[in-house]
């Protein structure tokens, strides 16, 4: 599935691309074409069947992305996978989460 995927990234590109560009006029220059993609396949089509999708309606889905509705998958994704407290050791968890007497 992931092979038939990448042939559709590879076919979408164009209007990857120019939505990549218009976010970096936007003044968001680390976005990238595959935070795009994976954007669409995450977010905007997941609870559609991609491989039953006209190319039509994938390239407008794409060039209709909002900044602001892409920022914020961003933003909640990169929320939901960091690792708050990744810079202690389990002792200084535990100390942290038991209740002070």
């Amino acid at each position: 599935m992931a092979q038939q995927f990448e042939k559709l990234y590879v076919h979408m590109l164009p209007a990857i691309d120019s939505k990549k560009n218009e976010f970096h006029l936007y003044g968001y220059p680390t976005v990238t074409s595959e935070a795009i993609w994976t954007y669409c396949v995450q977010k905007k089509w997941r609870k559609k069947d991609i491989l039953l999708m006209r190319m039509h309606e994938m390239a407008h889905d794409i060039l209709h992305v909002s900044s602001a509705e892409f920022m914020t998958y961003t933003q909640i994704e990169e929320q939901r996978s960091s690792n708050w407290f990744s810079d202690i050791n389990s002792e200084e968890l535990r100390m942290l989460l038991t209740s002070v007497k």
